[in-house]
């Protein structure tokens, strides 16, 4: 799981958010759960090893809804992430682009998203995203389990 995210903007804070508070989780072995911030390129090297078949995005993401409304995101096509999931400067689009160039592929992708309130300049995240950290947390855990669960019947991808 990788959280991304501006924390100097507002709710663009909420991957690193859920990141930080998945830190003091128990996860399964070959999970890993990590703050990329605005460090795209780092992840896109990151997931060269070829261990993770799944990646789990967690960002701020204008879904038109109500500010702290929590959505998972199956992306069949990088194209699809467009200006929809590009809250910032480090796109997904872009993360995958530059996995693609530098000769590395992950299977499957999920965007667990926020609808921001805000994101101009600031650090703390508005109230209504901030609330929605706990039910993020909960949805990452579900989404592990379900690709947990997929891999050991056959029918899936182990998470990352």
């Amino acid at each position: 799981m990788a959280g991304i995210g501006n924390v100097f903007f507002g709710d663009d804070g909420f991957g690193p958010a859920v990141a930080d508070r998945l830190a003091g989780v128990a996860l399964p072995a070959g999970v890993d759960v990590r703050d990329y911030g605005i460090r795209g390129v780092h992840l896109a090297y990151d997931l060269l090893d070829g261990l993770h078949e799944t990646l789990v995005l967690v960002d701020a993401v204008p879904l038109g809804d109500a500010p702290g409304t929590l959505a998972v995101i199956e992306v069949d096509d990088t194209d699809c992430f467009g200006d929809q999931v590009d809250a910032h400067s480090m796109s997904p689009a872009m993360v995958l682009a530059a996995l693609t160039a530098l000769g590395g592929t992950v299977s499957r992708v999920l965007v667990i998203g926020c609808q921001p309130d805000r994101l101009d300049q600031g650090m703390c995240l508005s109230p209504p995203v901030a609330a929605a950290v706990d039910g993020a947390v909960g949805l990452v855990l579900d989404v592990i389990n379900e690709v947990l669960a997929a891999s050991l019947t056959g029918t899936g991808d182990r998470e990352g």
